[in-house]
């Protein structure tokens, strides 16, 4: 395919198509986190393994208390206390009660616990001033999870709490997808690593910093080279990368200038390519395509193309090789400040900008279409101009993505 034959949707189906996600391996739960589940882990264990009291209190027999109040407190008799791990060898007779601490087993004949600010001790006895409903601050055997209950699908990413979900269902370690091995190559005579002296007309590689940060950002395993336009400095930087890493993304040299090297470099390493250039502004270059197996993407070199590139076809890839289920930015619902025009029917058009608070739902404030670098780091949020239309407008309730990115594992 060539030309701009190709919208964004297309594209982006396409691509997902074409990528498989890595192979599977065992890790601790403490080492889980960040890491996308392979597999569908399930439960070992009930948790908790007994009833237990969510609360600090009494546990009591529901109808002892059913017509308890402030001004008419019912006076039991206490048996005890039974703390978190204790034995539960006390029991609830009716007209008593047994004083349980948060996560303790619930005492045999008990059906309620009352909370200890609706109570008030008195020597051997409690007064209850209120009424506790059966099951009431009661959390249940399996309450959290049951056993052989499958506790997260695959595809999800692993978050400290459901890491800790884990552990309460018996499990100490889990299956994750490998993390991705990301080489990334930045083109051109001009492209100077950060810390390097400048020559004239030279600059820094920002694009591959930026991109090699999305991707630790995202818990992947970024690999940089810098090339000069130069066939064969290119290929052999290519082939270096593709030697150690599970997918390549090239930054620079992805249009149709003298100096435009990189699509024709790839066809020479025998490049299987399923598209270059799609209908999306900025980043109409971008392209992709199989190089022995491994999914690679071609990014144009100016930074709101590059990062755009990488951001709606790039990154939903390489999240889809990470094993997620969902790839791609995360995306909330938004109402836009101000009208989004200068659109253009033939292609998506996207805009960066900011969010503010609102009432209901936050407000998008589109920021200047511009190429500098500057103007780009203040953006929080990506709206969009959906092919076919010219302008958008203002309160109109849109999709934004979040340019947001996660701890790495």
């Amino acid at each position: 395919m060539s030309g701009l034959s190709l919208g964004l949707e297309q594209s982006l189906r396409l691509t997902l198509q074409a990528i498989r996600p890595l192979g599977q391996e065992s890790v601790s739960l403490e080492d889980s986190v960040g890491r996308v589940a392979a597999a569908e882990p399930r439960a070992r264990v009930d948790s908790p393994s007994q009833a237990t009291s969510r609360k600090d209190g009494y546990a009591v027999q529901s109808h002892d208390v059913a017509r308890a109040t402030p001004g008419q407190p019912v006076r039991l008799r206490l048996a005890g206390t039974i703390a978190a791990g204790d034995q539960a060898e006390l029991a609830v007779e009716p007209g008593g009660a047994v004083r349980v601490l948060t996560g303790a087993v619930i005492p045999p004949g008990a059906d309620a616990v009352v909370s200890e600010e609706f109570t008030r001790a008195d020597g051997p006895d409690v007064f209850v001033e209120t009424f506790a409903d059966t099951a009431k601050n009661i959390l249940s055997a399996g309450g959290d999870v049951t056993r052989g209950q499958a506790v997260l699908a695959p595809g999800r990413v692993i978050t400290p709490v459901i890491a800790g979900l884990l552990a309460a269902a018996g499990l100490d370690a889990v299956s994750v997808h490998a993390r991705p091995r990301v080489g990334i190559l930045a083109t051109g005579n001009e492209i100077v690593a950060p810390g390097r002296p400048l020559g004239v007309g030279q600059l820094y590689a920002s694009n591959l910093v930026t991109l090699a940060g999305f991707c630790r950002s995202y818990g992947m395993i970024p690999h940089s080279d810098i090339a000069a336009d130069d066939p064969a400095a290119m290929g052999a930087a290519l082939e270096g990368l593709l030697a150690r890493d599970d997918a390549l993304v090239t930054s620079g040299g992805a249009w149709r200038g003298d100096h435009d090297l990189t699509a024709s470099v790839l066809e020479g390493l025998g490049w299987q390519k399923v598209f270059h250039r799609i209908r999306m502004g900025p980043g109409k270059a971008v392209g992709f395509g199989l190089l022995q197996g491994k999914p690679v993407f071609l990014l144009p070199g100016g930074p709101p193309s590059n990062l755009m590139g990488f951001l709606q076809i790039a990154l939903p890839g390489l999240l889809a090789l990470a094993g997620r289920g969902e790839p791609g930015l995360p995306r909330i619902r938004a109402r836009l400040a101000e009208e989004l025009g200068g659109g253009h029917r033939d292609w998506t058009d996207f805009f960066q900008g900011v969010l503010s608070p609102g009432e209901d739902l936050p407000w998008f404030h589109p920021l200047p279409k511009r190429s500098r670098l500057s103007a780009l780091a203040t953006a929080t949020a990506i709206a969009a101009i959906p092919e076919g239309r010219e302008r958008l407008a203002r309160g109109a309730v849109i999709q934004v993505q979040l340019l947001t990115g996660e701890l790495a594992a």
